[in-house]
């Protein structure tokens, strides 16, 4: 197999990174922008030991699973993956990818369900995080997704998964920064101004809080100037945020943040409680499938507790805690982003909430210091998963039943397997569909110690 060469495959299946998966002489090739069942002329792009990656050059019998992309920008932009897959299917190949994970990583025989659809497929994503930088002649500001596998951003004018108010304020920021001599970012310098525009859309109330990403230590007036001037434009935006990030880093946001004009929050309303989320607090992208995934524990609780101890770890503004009150003698939450914690502190007063307690600090030094053995624990890690010590001091603390929230199946698989090699049963894996289009899924695991 040669780089350049082309070969004629059948997509044999999608794999846990949302590409293609064929065979040539026995190899695996990976491609991108494929459908199962596909038969399609391909051509060699990468070619390494144990594997090779390969483009599409022809589609010569599509499958029935195919479907017509809705988006333009499919091969140009890599946030959706699967966006050429008819829906009901990508449910089926996302429950593979998780029974695979589980089996494969995991080592365990878990009946995995059909993931609970999202309610929405379209203009669901009401987080937007956007990279930007410039043009080197004309200085014209990018503003979009990675190209796959690359750091080219792809200039998105229209993104139909997001709501379409943040196209139109994005186009505005892309626009209108060089009125205020604020230029776009270069990562290989390290140079530049503007380097993220982060959104948040409620989908309760439709009002908006953006976030202006800079490569700066503080504020000064073109930012103000620039951020009043986003603020006057829409009158859906609440507020306006400078996020300060001077780190030669991928990670997206700095430490401090500070609201310059409106509001430093937008509030949204999962089951019957509204909660305050501010520009660097962490909460669902998708809220229709979160509040399913709320429903899915709260029910479980409730139908199998009468008044538990509960413990939230990683809990963000203690959305889980908040929503679980009612259902619980009292919720304890853990959170290390002290901004978290005070808009979860705001939203207990907001909902009349007396029985949840707040910490702020470490995950893990908690566990350490804390005597109370709860009936139930309740932990969404980031997509890292937990660490071993951390699993140690869930187990210690917890008298019947962990429930595991995860958004990566690998991690996730691996944390089970450990589990129960310390003697723990996995008693269900339920996925929920909360990224559309792509190949992540989120998934609540209920696991007995």
């Amino acid at each position: 197999m040669e780089l350049g060469s082309e070969y004629i495959v059948k997509i044999e299946k999608i794999s846990n990174l949302g590409t293609g998966i064929a065979r040539i002489d026995g190899c695996v090739v990976f491609v991108e922008n494929v459908c199962p069942e596909d038969e399609v002329k391909i051509k060699i792009t990468k070619v390494k030991k144990s594997f090779a990656q390969a483009e599409v050059a022809e589609v010569i019998t599509a499958s029935p699973r195919r479907v017509k992309p809705f988006c333009p920008m499919l091969k140009a932009c890599g946030a959706c993956q699967l966006q050429m897959i008819d829906y009901d299917y990508q449910l089926e190949i996302k429950r593979q990818i998780v029974e695979d994970s589980i089996r494969k990583i995991g080592g365990l025989d878990v009946e995995i369900p059909l993931p609970v659809p999202s309610p929405e497929i379209k203009n669901y994503r009401h987080k937007i995080q956007f990279p930007i930088s410039q043009t080197k002649v004309s200085k014209r500001l990018l503003a979009g997704y990675y190209k796959p596998q690359s750091h080219e951003i792809v200039n998105i004018k229209y993104c139909p998964v997001q709501p379409e108010i943040c196209d139109r304020i994005i186009d505005f920021i892309r626009e209108n920064a060089s009125k205020f001599e604020i230029s776009g970012y270069d990562e290989k310098t390290h140079t530049g101004d503007l380097r993220h525009i982060v959104i948040r859309v409620s989908k309760y109330s439709g009002k908006i809080l953006v976030a202006l990403v800079v490569n700066s230590g503080n504020t000064n007036s073109r930012f103000k100037s620039f951020a009043s001037e986003i603020y006057n434009e829409f009158d859906e935006i609440t507020g306006v945020c400078l996020n300060f990030n001077t780190k030669n880093t991928n990670v997206i946001l700095g430490r401090k943040t500070e609201c310059v004009v409106g509001a430093d929050y937008v509030e949204e309303k999962l089951l019957d409680k509204v909660f305050k989320i501010g520009a660097d607090t962490f909460f669902q992208i998708n809220p229709a499938s979160a509040e399913n995934i709320f429903a899915y524990v709260r029910n479980y609780i409730k139908d199998n507790y009468n008044s538990p101890l509960v413990m939230d770890a990683y809990a963000g503004i203690s959305t889980f805690g908040i929503c679980l009150a009612d259902v619980s003698d009292k919720v304890v939450t853990i959170e290390e982003n002290p901004q978290s914690c005070q808009k979860a502190e705001e939203s207990l007063v907001m909902n009349k909430v007396n029985n949840v307690e707040i910490h702020s600090g470490d995950a893990a030094e908690f566990f350490k210091k804390e005597k109370r053995k709860f009936d139930v624990s309740i932990i969404d890690p980031p997509r890292k998963g937990c660490t071993q010590e951390s699993l140690d001091e869930v187990l210690r603390l917890t008298k019947d039943e962990i429930v595991y929230v995860s958004c990566n199946p690998a991690t996730l698989a691996r944390d089970l397997k450990y589990l129960c090699e310390k003697g723990c049963c996995v008693k269900s894996i339920q996925p929920f569909d909360m990224f559309c289009h792509t190949y992540h899924i989120e998934n609540v695991a209920i696991i007995e110690v």
